[in-house]
């Protein structure tokens, strides 16, 4: 059966379009009052003229057009709901303070009864809580904290909306202000906050610290003495404190950071900040009777490259050494030697002292057969500044008692200072060495007992006491080369005993038996190894034994006026916290490490020359 033929053949009829598109009826589904009635249905493009639109472009344009008619529906819609919304929320729109450059008319001391006192600290770091910045630091007076600027975008400002804490000091300019208004607040209330934050002294009261004693109460009622206090021990900082503590006490660089007012934009901040603590130090209106040595040493790690750190312990004469050197060229002091002190540090600590060093050769003896060392007749001489003078403590003894637990050894402080004398001579290396101090003598001697030593296999410790007879009157001028220009020969150079640092080798250690920390003989050093202070191979901490000149004027007017009993202790204890009185005649039983020794004003005679005033 076959096929029947089309009638038009599919290649010849090429102008036959598509199909027509069904249209839908939709006039007669709305209502009269429907604005769609009437409206001509929405024209789709057929295959043909979608494909002409897409390769002319005109598709994209059209999505464009029909893009942003949809986004302008869209916001009409919103902006209808939000009007209703608007319409029917009567509740009234929360607008931001307004900044005030005075507070209103009897409204001058608002939120001043908000500031907390006692749990206000001055002595951390200045550092905002949020960024860490230094810049325009304000401190909270209410809970303490720290934040930077009092503009309307500042921390300072949030904290205030957020927290409802409104009143601010700013720590560089000591100006308190009412956050989030803006305002300053000049009232004499806060000027005792004002002195917290940076204390200041005139030159009256601080001729008075060493006359007169005046006895002092924190906000919680503890009594103190100004200069006396205790400072915190953040967890191995206590080499740092009995070092300040020491410089606390020397007299001229006591007196020349109480009342030196410092430009702050042009010191280093390692002596703004040593001022600053030394002030705190000695204050007398202070909320809380001990203070703390952050910020200085916040200072200190940053200044070191983290030699010495709060969290670990140090030896306190490596860093009163590295101390000293740098608060000199804080000063403005001169690295170059200058026979003229250029500033306090070293008109207070610098002397000079003559070396003479001999070369020692070794050769051997054909005939005894035997080593022979022989000194080289050439002397060199030098004279050399120094700050600190080192005494050398003997050795121990090599072979102990059975009894060596309740045998220490000590030595008069006058035989370690032979070492000066001139004629006494030490080996160093491959030169016998002598030491010779010259005139004129620094009015503060500075004496580190060197008690550390270490060598290749362990580092000890030489438990020896330092004896001295008295605290008073320790005669230089055997170990001073006379000089008559300068001091007449045969008169007596006296030093009293100022500060004393000692360490305490009872400190628990970590891993050490019950019979290595009662050890406290000649073998003391050989305990459990930790990261002690020093050199020594045990864990120690450090105390600082201070002479109160008030108070021991005070009893030597009582004793001039009738006998009776002394007003009070004449040397202070003070280990972290903790300040407690220590007695007289037992100050040298402790193991001493660093001492400072004051030179006596005598009658007649120029302190700093030595000559007679009457020539």
């Amino acid at each position: 059966m076959s096929k029947r033929q089309a009638e038009l053949s599919l290649e010849g009829d090429t102008a036959a379009g598509s199909p027509a598109i069904k249209k839908a009826r939709v006039e007669d589904d709305f209502e009269e009052g429907d604005p769609r009635h009437g409206a001509l249905p929405l024209r789709r493009a057929g295959g043909q003229e979608r494909e002409e639109d897409e390769r002319k472009g005109n598709d994209i344009l059209a999505a464009a057009d029909q893009e942003r008619e949809e986004l302008e529906e869209a916001a009409v819609d919103i902006s209808a709901e939000s009007d209703f919304d608007d319409a029917d929320d009567d509740r009234p729109v929360i607008a931001a303070p307004k900044r005030q450059s005075a507070p209103m008319e009897g409204y001058s001391d608002l939120y001043l009864d908000t500031i907390n006192r006692e749990i206000l600290d001055f002595d951390f770091e200045k550092l905002c809580s949020v960024t860490l910045s230094n810049i325009n630091v304000y401190a909270c007076l209410v809970c303490g904290k720290y934040f930077q600027g009092r503009g309307p975008k500042s921390h300072a400002y949030f904290h205030a909306l957020e927290v409802g804490h409104h009143v601010f000091i700013n720590m560089g300019t000591k100006k308190v202000y009412v956050l989030p208004e803006g305002y300053e607040v000049k009232n004499k209330s806060l000027d005792d906050i004002k002195y917290v934050v940076d204390p200041h002294y005139s030159k009256e009261e601080v001729s008075k610290l060493d006359k007169e004693v005046h006895d002092a109460f924190d906000l919680a009622g503890n009594r103190y003495r100004p200069g006396f206090v205790g400072m915190n021990n953040i967890k191995a900082n206590d080499y740092l404190n009995v070092v300040v503590q020491l410089l606390a006490h020397v007299f001229p660089i006591r007196n020349y950071f109480l009342l030196h007012e410092f430009p702050t934009p042009g010191t280093p901040q390692l002596a703004l900040r040593f001022s600053t603590l030394v002030r705190k130090l000695w204050n007398p209106k202070a909320f809380r009777s001990h203070v703390s040595p952050h910020e200085l040493l916040q200072e200190i790690a940053l200044r070191s490259s983290k030699r010495f750190t709060l969290t670990q312990q140090s030896d306190p004469v490596e860093f009163l050494s590295w101390f000293l050197n740098n608060l000199h060229l804080s000063l403005g002091g001169s690295k170059k030697p200058s026979k003229t002190p250029t500033s306090v540090v070293q008109a207070a600590f610098q002397g000079h002292l003559r070396i003479e060093s001999q070369a020692i050769t070794a050769h051997s003896d054909t005939q005894n057969a035997r080593l022979v060392f022989t000194e080289s007749g050439d002397i060199k001489s030098q004279t050399t500044p120094f700050l600190i003078l080192t005494l050398d403590l003997p050795p121990t003894p090599l072979f102990q008692s059975a009894n060596r637990e309740s045998i220490i050894p000590h030595v008069p402080l006058t035989t370690l200072l032979n070492k000066y004398n001139g004629i006494t001579a030490s080996e160093k290396l491959a030169h016998r060495v002598r030491h010779r101090l010259l005139h004129p003598l620094p009015p503060y001697l500075l004496f580190h007992i060197k008690r550390f030593s270490k060598n290749r296999f362990v580092s000890e410790r030489n438990p020896t006491i330092v004896t001295f007879p008295s605290p008073r009157s320790l005669d230089m001028s055997p170990y001073v080369e006379p000089n008559p220009d300068i001091w007449p020969p045969g008169e007596p150079i006296l030093y009293d005993l100022v500060a004393n640092i000692i360490l305490d080798p009872t400190v628990a250690v970590p891993g050490a038996t019950d019979e290595a920390a009662a050890d406290k003989g000649v073998n003391a050093a050989s305990g459990a190894s930790s990261t002690g202070a020093g050199a020594g191979s045990e864990k120690v901490s450090w105390m600082v034994q201070l002479h109160d000149k008030a108070m021991s004027a005070e009893n030597n007017r009582q004793h001039s006026e009738r006998a009776g009993e002394q007003q009070g202790p004449e040397w202070l204890e003070i280990q972290d916290l903790f300040v407690k009185k220590a007695e007289t005649e037992t100050l040298f039983t402790r193991e001493g490490y660093l001492m400072v020794w004051e030179r006596r004003k005598v009658p007649g005679m120029n302190n700093r020359k030595g000559k007679n005033s009457t020539k």
